[in-house]
């Protein structure tokens, strides 16, 4: 039963990769050196969680890869070759609450790969603090990258100033406190919505097994 919804998902990802190497393609032969170096810009960064995972021989999700190949296209695509940005008011919002969950989904996976997968090692709440830092501490370098881009080369990455890097800094603070949340009730094992935190987590623990060793199939009740 689940064969056919993993093959629609790899599915996705491999048309939106054949779309950009199309578009890529389109653009240098017509002469749009921009559009074609964004194009496979975009291609590559769609790429290289893959090789990087293989490099590093972690088996990623495939919705995982669903989710960064949609980022990616909507973020540097369609963002900057489509100017979704100037287009759409809300889109770089969007884009940012959704990149802060990840981060802070990212975070918690990594602190808890730390203790080993053991989830007594530290306080649940305690582990979904570090996440939390984590996911603002790369939204926070990522706003400074866009400041230094403005300041060095005359850029307009920051759009309206102090105003879009306050307003940028809160999303991530709130879509990192999401997914912290939810590596907290991965840890706790209970509460509304755990069935689909345990199965957003637990696949990709299970996948890495050798990564989270301590790590216990059955979650307290």
């Amino acid at each position: 039963m689940t064969t056919p919804k993993i093959f629609g998902q790899r599915g996705l990802v491999v048309i939106l990769w054949g779309l950009l190497l199309a578009a890529a393609l389109a653009a240098l032969v017509m002469g749009n050196w921009e559009l074609g170096f964004v194009a496979l810009a975009t291609l590559a960064l769609a790429l290289a969680p893959v090789f990087l995972a293989s490099r590093l021989q972690i088996s990623l999700p495939m919705p995982f890869m669903v989710a960064v190949t949609l980022f990616i296209f909507a973020s540097v695509f369609m963002g900057e070759a489509f100017n979704f940005y100037e287009r759409f008011w809300w889109w770089d919002i969007a884009l940012h609450a959704a990149s802060s969950v990840g981060f802070g989904t990212i975070g918690f996976l990594f602190i808890f790969m730390m203790f080993a997968g053991d989830r007594y090692a530290a306080p649940p709440v305690a582990m979904a603090f570090i996440a939390f830092c984590v996911g603002v501490t790369v939204g926070t370098i990522w706003e400074i990258f866009e400041f230094a881009m403005d300041s060095t080369f005359g850029l307009n990455m920051q759009k309206s100033g102090l105003d879009d890097t306050m307003e940028d800094l809160i999303i991530d603070a709130i879509g990192s406190g999401i997914g912290a949340c939810a590596g907290y009730i991965y840890l706790r094992g209970s509460g509304r919505g755990s069935a689909l935190v345990k199965a957003l987590f637990g696949d990709f623990v299970e996948r890495n097994k050798r990564l989270y060793h301590k790590s216990r199939a059955r979650f307290r009740r």
